[in-house]
């Protein structure tokens, strides 16, 4: 892999390395960019086939957390770590201690989180090592569970979306289809049933599906059919890439609005559903939710401005639908735009006050 060309290719800042022989920990933290504050994003645990996909991983994400932390208005940069092995086998309270020392070495540059393979129970061992770990479940200044946080940005997007396409904000009778419904999606789901929405549900977990039937009447469809689900507002709360060349072609619904990451295939899929008229609100606008709570933790954490704070993803999705109707940019251009804008006036500012 030409790391240096990689680099310099999408701007980033560092790519660290550290190795601990006695816990085996093997961990990559990339700090994408830090002009608007200290780089903050997750650890995430996973067995990488190889060094060069945990690399890639790693930068990929970074990158992504620039502009979530920039669309949210946050003064934080963006940064992710990886921790190469498997979180059911390798992951010990030593191994992640090792890796708190590491973080801790960078005096603040870098914050950590929980992501995939690490819980808050982890975060706070590695919480033990440095104080630059965020998303504690316990504790003084414990932000706890983000997801309902998460959840509640998402129904704030999806109100300025049916504003824009209906003229009207309101959930009550419109037709919802949610694929997934882990921590976040269930709790989206509840705040749809509170609305008055008429809902369709698929999980790979029937534990789930099971209990939201029980809970709030849904309906719900096999993973594969919910592409096909005649609705006003396709909601992906799963995993990534799952609008692709394959699925747009079923979709019945006028927006696509969910906290899943990485929706979109690639970037042709974005300018595909422009063509096809549906609205696309850009997963890391409408799911930064769980960003501006833990880093409501720097601040010593207060629930009542966390969600004020998750409340403002209705204006910023209403900024990038401006964005895009104005330049003609398809929506999640848009917000790249907005995010790339907001650091280019940071970074001129700080040049213009830089010491002579």
């Amino acid at each position: 892999m030409r790391i240096f060309h990689e680099m310099s290719r999408y701007g980033y800042e560092e790519l660290i390395f550290a190795y601990d022989e006695l816990t085996g920990l093997r961990a990559i933290i990339a700090i994408h960019n830090t002009t608007l504050g200290p780089a903050l994003g997750g650890c995430r645990m996973y067995p990488y086939k190889s060094e060069d996909e945990a690399i890639i991983d790693a930068l990929r994400l970074a990158r992504g957390m620039t502009y979530k932390s920039s669309a949210a208005g946050l003064n934080l940069g963006g940064g992710k770590a990886v921790i190469i092995g498997d979180p059911e086998r390798d992951k010990n309270e030593e191994l992640l201690k090792a890796f708190g020392k590491f973080v801790h070495t960078m005096g603040g540059r870098y914050i950590t989180a929980a992501d995939m393979g690490i819980g808050s129970e982890d975060i706070e061992i590695i919480h033990t090592e440095t104080q630059y770990a965020v998303g504690l479940s316990s504790g003084p200044g414990a932000g706890g569970d983000p997801s309902p946080i998460t959840a509640y940005g998402v129904i704030r997007g999806i109100t300025a979306c049916l504003e824009e396409v209906f003229g009207d904000g309101s959930l009550k009778g419109k037709t919802v289809a949610v694929q997934g419904i882990g921590k976040v999606g269930y709790s989206v789901v509840r705040h749809l049933f509170e609305e008055g929405a008429d809902i369709y549900i698929t999980d790979v977990s029937q534990k789930r599906v099971d209990a939201a039937i029980r809970e709030f009447g849904v309906k719900s469809v096999p993973p594969d059919s919910i592409y096909n689900v005649e609705c006003d507002i396709f909601c992906p709360c799963a995993v990534g890439g799952v609008i692709n060349a394959e699925t747009i072609m079923q979709l019945k619904c006028k927006i696509i609005a969910g906290s899943a990451n990485n929706q979109l295939k690639d970037d042709a899929c974005g300018d595909a559903l422009v063509d096809l008229g549906i609205l696309y609100a850009p997963d890391y606008i409408i799911n930064a939710g769980g960003l501006i709570n833990v880093a409501d933790e720097l601040s010593g954490y207060n629930r009542e401005r966390a969600l004020r704070k998750a409340g403002g993803i209705y204006d910023a999705i209403k900024r990038v639908i401006k964005m895009a109707n104005q330049k003609g940019f398809p929506p999640h251009l848009a917000a790249s735009y907005l995010a790339e804008e907001r650091i280019a006036k940071a970074s001129e500012i700080k040049g213009r006050f830089a010491p002579s």
